[in-house]
């Protein structure tokens, strides 16, 4: 018999609009959601224990690593946010807060003093939800440097230790970064477009001045080693669509004069000059997230000029870099699914393993994970896996010792995982298969296709759930649930060189679905799968891969597409991030439909029998809910099995505690139904 269904959660929301032509209008009441099993309260409530670690930053002298770490309601803190911790290292000590006796729930951006002594970080301690920068001296207390009204992000010293730099969006804290609540644009757009800026802050005085121009998106920032500029990453206009057209400027210091060095051909991340000021290094590459970062590392002459390549045909994806002296650079790197960490001789392009992520270790590759005193010989890192959530390390490179016990009662709500591999070397797969929890090998189990998002993303090995999780899709519950949950890592991914990030150009849903089938092969051939009882599921890129494969194959008996894209066609006009399709299409949907409609799942739908429900939240501008609506639409009037949950006041990343319980409610429901573990 056809279900069908659409829903609000969180029941006392009159209504929902959808404007999804000028004489269409839908309007859905709301409900009250069903309650979770049980048994799956009782495990989301003990990884809710959990404390994730956001940054980590070690001294430029050794001597003292600090970091932001996650709290809860209760000791240490009586509120649920953020707060920065320090520990002296090389004796025996317990972590303290930087910052006691105040009620924060959001403090990040830690920046020690070029001397090491006296350390930054932003915090809300004086008003909720506005960032204020604070200066803890060695001896003496915490001193509040500024009173700004807006966004305040990324600090930084410059080298002389005088004034302190950081981002700032004058006027406002709300909606910041593609991934939050959105507002349905239904009327002109506002002249007024909110720039990010550099401001520089007088440590003796607080005293804060603008540098960048008014008319600028600054993205990331890099001193140069004399202080006397910037370099950037930036773009004129809104700066969630206009970051996939940022370029590498120069911006001086004393006159904010502002020069483009460099205009490159795809996107770029983490500037960062060369100590002898001559060249700044930065990541290019393919990448469909601002924040998610993987690309071949250039050179760019700090004068302007032609950039170099200096990785070119690398089998991995750079995520994040330092300088160790003029000519050598440390990077953190994404290969074949794991995390590592190499160097490489700028002038003979010689690159140096110093680690490799074994036994399923990450570091997370994201920026501020890891963390290097003056001369480079300790560092500070976070370090985690599926087996164990994460922790603070510190060491020379690949000898760390830990340094946190935060999580040190937690165990895993899964059973073990293994590193698979198949293809050849033109078209090479990767992926994690998670174990059930206890499973016998004498039985077969069902299993999930956990498809990431991006594509320009890597399932790597991290724990699952924490609050950096995206979207806080934590499929690896259904491990407990008695499934196998697969991560492939098919082509358009990180992890195995720029070629293959770039292999889905143009191809979505061809090549990258024929990798996750072929990984969905070697599964089976590895593990006790029933071949007959595989489902799919995914949020944004993956939602719409959870869209895509149920109109091309009836391989899997059931789908769970979280923000997925129905039609890329009507998507270019509604998503508030529409420059990100014209590298991975080719040109934009005016001038080349058909390359759009090519890839649609909607322009396939007659072929679906798969059981799907689609999750979204209200306010989602990267994958907004006609999207889903549309899809749901379809296959309501072609009589299959479908449902519809639109979370109120959510954006593309879902943020309420009970919308995030009721994510996971739905789909464990929705798998236990049509393909559940006999």
């Amino acid at each position: 018999m056809m279900r069908t269904g659409i829903h609000l959660t969180a029941g006392k929301m009159k209504r929902l609009v959808f404007r999804l032509l000028p004489a269409v209008l839908i309007v859905l009441p709301g409900f009250t959601a069903a309650a979770a099993p049980s048994r799956m309260d009782a495990i989301v409530d003990s990884l809710s224990k959990v404390l994730d670690i956001k940054e980590v930053a070690i001294s430029p002298d050794g001597s003292r690593v600090a970091w932001v770490q996650e709290t809860k309601a209760g000791a240490p803190v009586s509120c649920v946010g953020t707060a920065v911790f320090s520990q002296d290292l090389g004796r025996t000590a317990t972590p303290s807060r930087m910052a006691p006796a105040n009620g924060s729930c959001d403090e990040q951006g830690i920046a020690w003093s070029p001397d090491g002594r006296s350390i930054v970080f932003l915090s809300d301690r004086k008003k909720h939800g506005q960032l204020q920068l604070y200066l803890k001296p060695p001896a003496g207390a915490l001193r509040q440097l500024t009173s700004l009204n807006g966004t305040l992000a990324d600090p930084k010293w410059s080298p002389d230790g005088k004034t302190i730099a950081l981002l700032f969006t004058a006027d406002t804290n709300a909606g910041r970064g593609p991934t939050a609540p959105k507002e349905v644009l239904l009327s002109a757009a506002s002249d007024r477009v909110p720039e990010q800026r550099i401001a520089v802050i007088n440590v003796a005085s607080g005293a804060a001045r603008m540098i960048s121009p008014a008319d600028l998106y600054i993205y990331q920032y890099d001193w140069s080693p004399d202080g006397q500029s910037f370099a950037t990453i930036a773009a004129h206009g809104e700066g969630d669509a206009n970051w996939y057209l940022a370029q590498l400027y120069t911006i001086n210091v004393a006159s904010g004069t502002t020069r483009s060095i460099w205009k490159p051909s795809l996107q770029i991340a983490e500037p960062r000059w060369s100590p002898d000021g001559k060249n700044i290094a930065v990541v290019q590459g393919l990448m469909s997230d601002e924040g998610n970062t993987g690309g071949d590392l250039f050179l760019v002459p700090a004068s302007g000029g032609g950039a170099r390549n200096v990785t070119p045909g690398m089998k991995a994806s750079v995520s994040w870099l330092t300088w160790l002296d003029a000519s050598r650079i440390l990077f953190a790197e994404s290969v074949e699914g794991e995390e590592g960490l190499a160097s490489i001789d700028v002038r003979t392009r010689q690159i140096t393993t110093l680690w490799r992520g074994s036994d399923g270790i990450s570091t997370g590759g994201f920026n501020g994970a890891v963390s290097l005193m003056r001369d480079g010989k300790l560092q500070a890192v976070v370090l985690q896996s599926f087996e164990r959530p994460p922790e603070v390390w510190a060491g020379p490179v690949g000898k760390w010792s830990r340094i946190t016990h935060i999580n040190p009662a937690v165990e895993p709500a899964w059973g073990k995982v293994q590193s698979l591999r198949w293809g050849d070397a033109a078209h090479p797969g990767q992926g994690w298969l998670l174990y059930p929890v206890h499973h016998d090998p004498a039985r077969r189990y069902p299993m999930v296709v956990a498809v990431h998002g991006g594509p320009g993303s890597m399932s790597r090995p991290r724990w699952p759930g924490n609050s950096s999780s995206p979207y806080i899709y934590n499929l690896a519950l259904l491990a407990h649930e008695g499934y196998f949950v697969f991560y492939p890592n098919p082509r358009g991914s990180f992890g195995q060189g720029e070629a293959f990030t770039q292999a889905n150009v143009k191809d979505f849903g061809y090549g990258d679905l024929q990798d996750i089938l072929h990984g969905v092969d070697q599964a089976i051939r590895s593990a006790p799968v029933d071949k007959d009882r595989v489902g799919i599921a995914g949020w944004s890129y993956g939602g719409y891969m959870a869209m895509w494969a149920v109109t091309q194959t009836n391989r899997f008996r059931a789908s769970v597409a979280g923000a997925g894209i129905a039609n890329w066609q009507s998507y270019y006009g509604q998503n508030g991030i529409d420059q990100w399709m014209i590298p991975f299409f080719g040109q934009s949907v005016y001038d080349n439909p058909a390359v759009y409609a090519r890839s649609s799942p909607i322009n396939f739908i007659k072929n679906v029998r798969t059981p799907t429900i689609m999750l979204v939240g209200e306010k989602d501008g990267e994958c907004p809910p006609p999207q889903s609506l549309e899809f749901w639409h379809a296959l309501k009037a072609l009589g299959v099995t479908t449902k519809l949950v639109v979370y109120p006041g959510e954006g593309h990343r879902i943020g309420k505690p009970e919308h995030r319980r009721d994510v996971m409610s739905q789909t464990l429901e929705w798998f236990n139904r049509y393909m559940a573990a006999r």
